[in-house]
């Protein structure tokens, strides 16, 4: 007896962000995969699926924001419940991956926690992952199996080229550890110059930093600040006056992840940036929204890496080979 099993594509979804959820099952024309998810009275989550998941190409994804344990912890129950169900693969979708500030040890006793998150999904069942803009790309190492780097550059830039690609451009880095990715935004713009914030930063006052001066030309251009996160809002508050306290015409800030910790859009609405874009890998709610704030969708992203995975073909070619 023999049988040829038909690929079964089945797409499950947490309770941090369903928005972005329903928009990646949109544009892969599925629908995501009933569940029961709810706390019991001490916290602790329950999920139990309504649909039979076995022998699936099983597709999880999940948003971690506030309360980022919570929607960590959601997503690693999903998967082991997955796995006992007897799901054939298991992606995990982080389109923010956790703790990825952590990804080495600074000083003696502190942990790697990024290798943690890795380490938990492995141990759940997870056989593959796949996050946008990673904090370092060494992340994709901790993982013991294929990772799906996406990048949000393409989208980003793009939308910065077409509303200012007629000015006079400079790609600024908030501090020297991203001129590699200034570099890369400024000739995917059309070969403009970058900049970069020389600054400090005391490792014993976490989220504060002291921003000390601008090298490259920024004076009467339009500067292009971009990060792949923003979470306070400090670092990047300040290397935006800082700009125009440098003669910068216009300031723009664009960063994939926006976390938007505490009054991090007070500070960006009121830092003298012209625009501020962010792409919607994180729900970023009414109130922490502002004026001149711009959320680009990601899920197009998402569902077609989705879709070359599923269909093994290839996530790199999405990146013109650079991914």
């Amino acid at each position: 007896m023999s049988s040829t099993p038909k690929k079964s594509l089945m797409l499950f979804s947490g309770r941090a962000h369903p928005e972005l959820a329903e928009q990646v099952a949109k544009h892969l024309d599925v629908t995501i995969t009933p569940q029961a998810a709810y706390d019991f009275a001490n916290g602790e989550i329950f999920v139990r699926f309504e649909e039979s998941v076995r022998g699936c190409d099983a597709f999880v994804i999940q948003s971690h924001c506030s309360p980022i344990n919570q929607w960590l912890m959601e997503q690693l129950i999903m998967v082991d419940a997955l796995k006992r169900a007897s799901a054939k693969r298991i992606t995990v979708i982080m389109p923010f991956y956790p703790y990825a500030r952590q990804d080495k040890k600074h000083r003696g006793r502190e942990p790697i926690s990024a290798r943690l998150v890795a380490d938990l999904f492995k141990t759940a069942g997870a056989d593959r992952i796949m996050t946008v803009d990673l904090h370092t790309a060494q992340i994709q190492g901790f993982f013991d199996g294929p990772v799906d780097h996406l990048w949000a550059m393409p989208l980003l830039a793009g939308y910065v080229k077409e509303k200012y690609g007629d000015s006079e451009i400079t790609v600024v880095s908030p501090d020297a550890g991203r001129t590699k990715l200034a570099e890369k935004w400024a000739d995917t713009l059309g070969g403009y110059p970058i900049a970069f914030i020389h600054k400090t930063r005391d490792p014993l006052r976490p989220n504060e930093v002291v921003a000390n001066r601008v090298v490259g030309e920024v004076k009467g251009r339009t500067c292009v600040v971009i990060d792949d996160m923003v979470d306070t809002g400090g670092t990047i508050a300040k290397a935006a006056q800082q700009l125009l306290d440098e003669g910068a015409k216009d300031v723009i800030i664009a960063a994939t992840h926006g976390v938007l910790s505490r009054d991090a859009s007070t500070k960006l609405a009121e830092c003298g940036a012209r625009e501020v874009i962010f792409t919607d890998t994180l729900p970023i709610p009414q109130e922490k929204r502002f004026e001149q704030l711009t959320v680009l969708p990601i899920a197009q992203l998402l569902a077609t890496a989705i879709q070359q995975v599923f269909e093994d073909g290839s996530v790199t070619s999405l990146f013109d080979g650079n991914a």
